[in-house]
């Protein structure tokens, strides 16, 4: 079966381990998810393009008019026969998420479709029990705005990587908190449900969701900022690995003799191709450490600074040159990239394709795609963390709304 816009395809091998409750929950996710792109949309059109039987879409709706995902809309207009029912996402539905990152977090309400209808910044203690004290601290206030809301459950976006099994943090460098139950701790404080990934993973789920994969069964997305993180599409399935681990790419060393990072390591891509090696580039061609922000700094080279100029294109460079390693190993139809450098992806395109174009071992090279603002993708992803099912693991809402 192959749905269309991120909808979870069926790998032919793993067929015997199907059961009518893992089909169940397909057949759910295909139909929550053509409503939320087709809306408003009557039963039969979803009986049409899911494939699904009238009887098993009508079983589906049931329940989900009953847990509150969706609401029955207008009547509509029809020349002759019978006047369907239209449905659409209940706006009255939200989420909380919230994108962690080394110096900063912040904190949204989003609603089904991803509209956003809050959103506030706050900076992250270096102690993580702390830290996340204070952003239970700003989701409850940000809650209490919302009264009219119901509530779905809480997304998080991180630097680093979360252990699928235990749901700890076990690998954010760039963060520098020691392993740490988020999970828990959010879930204590409000009372609510929390997923919560790596920030590539994330922003890879709201594509799917949110966002412009039609079709696209193989694919990478790569978060360029203080660091760099890719999450995995392959045959239409997102890749963790072990521990959740997978897409580690920012930490494959192309320099031996190159800048210490904070995996431990020398030369990794992220010490020579994040935003942080653009500063240090700036730095180094004027012989003096200024304290920029890698904002300021496309600013000067939209201004005409030709140092900024070089230090980017440099940046630019080396992105293209990691992106090769990617290529060779995964063949993906398209890497999407989101991160700092899409405010300047007018000209930073160009350079990375040329990088990448000349060495392709055989046929055409991915399609290139910038994602919208950094900020807007994690926050979406989180989002798309709290709206994901997973086989096994799928909680029916409550028929009677969360305050």
């Amino acid at each position: 079966m192959r749905i269309k816009r991120g909808i979870r395809r069926v790998d032919l091998a793993y067929a015997q381990l199907a059961s009518s409750e893992i089909a169940r929950d397909m057949n759910r996710d295909v139909v929550l998810e053509l409503i939320r792109a087709r809306q408003p949309i009557s039963r039969a059109d979803l009986a049409r393009l899911s494939g699904l039987q009238r009887s098993t879409v009508s079983l589906i709706i049931e329940g989900l008019l009953k847990e509150g995902w969706i609401r029955e809309g207008a009547i509509a207009r029809r020349p002759r026969g019978r006047r369907p029912t239209m449905l659409v996402l209940n706006e009255d539905l939200a989420m909380i998420v919230c994108d962690i990152r080394p110096t900063q977090a912040i904190v949204a309400v989003v609603d089904l479709n991803g509209r956003f209808l809050s959103r506030e910044s706050l900076p992250v203690l270096s102690d993580p029990a702390q830290a996340v004290a204070q952003i239970v601290d700003r989701m409850k206030k940000m809650r209490q705005k919302h009264t009219q809301k119901s509530f779905e459950g809480v997304g998080v976006s991180l630097p680093g990587r979360v252990d699928p099994e235990t749901h700890e943090l076990i690998f954010a460098p760039n963060l520098k908190w020691p392993r740490f139950d988020i999970k828990n701790a959010i879930e204590r404080g409000m009372g609510l449900p929390v997923e919560l990934d790596n920030a590539a993973n994330a922003c890879l789920l709201s594509e799917l969701w949110f966002g412009r994969m039609d079709g696209v069964r193989n694919a990478v997305l790569l978060t360029i900022s203080e660091g760099i993180g890719a999450g995995v599409l392959a045959n239409g399935q997102l890749v963790r690995g072990k521990s959740g681990m997978a897409g580690e790419f920012g930490h494959i060393p192309l320099d031996p003799a190159g800048p210490k990072c904070a995996c431990g390591g020398r030369g990794c891509w992220e010490t020579l191709a994040s935003s942080s090696a653009a500063l240090r580039y700036y730095s180094e061609l004027n012989g003096t450490k200024q304290a920029l922000t890698i904002h300021q700094l496309i600013a000067k080279a939209e201004g005409g600074d030709a140092k900024a100029v070089e230090a980017l294109k440099k940046q630019a460079r080396l992105i293209g040159r990691g992106m090769r390693a990617i290529v060779s190993a995964l063949s993906p139809e398209m890497i999407l990239v989101t991160g700092d450098v899409i405010a300047a992806w007018n000209w930073f395109g160009p350079i990375v394709e040329e990088e990448l174009t000349p060495l392709m071992l055989a046929g055409t090279p991915p399609r290139l795609m910038p994602v919208e603002e950094s900020e807007v993708a994690r926050l979406r992803g989180a989002a798309a963390l709290v709206l994901q099912r997973h086989t096994g693991q799928h909680r029916s809402r409550k028929a009677k709304p969360r305050a």
